[in-house]
C-alpha cells in the first residue's frame, strides 16, 4: 500500500511594522525670541511670528539653530 507524503507545512512570515517615534513637543517661533546657529554662530530674533499650525525649522549651515535661553 502506498502512502501519502505529508504536505510540507507553509512558512509563516512575520512583518515587522515600522512605529513611528514620539515626537518632542514642538511650538512655533515666538515674536522676540532668538535662535542661534551651532557651526557658525550666526544669532537670528523673530520679528513677526509666520502663524503656521505646524513647527517651522530654522535652519543654518545645514543644521536646525537652538533657542537662546536667559537674557540677548
Amino acid at each position: 500500500m502506498a502512502t501519502k507524503a505529508a504536505k510540507p507545512k507553509k512558512a509563516v512570515k512575520t512583518v515587522k511594522t515600522a512605529t513611528k517615534a514620539t515626537p518632542k513637543k514642538q511650538t512655533t517661533a515666538k515674536k522676540g525670541a532668538s535662535y542661534t546657529c551651532s557651526v557658525c554662530g550666526l544669532r537670528v530674533s523673530v520679528d513677526q511670528a509666520c502663524g503656521c499650525v505646524d513647527y517651522c525649522d530654522i535652519l543654518c549651515c545645514g543644521e536646525q539653530m537652538k533657542p537662546v535661553r536667559g537674557k540677548k
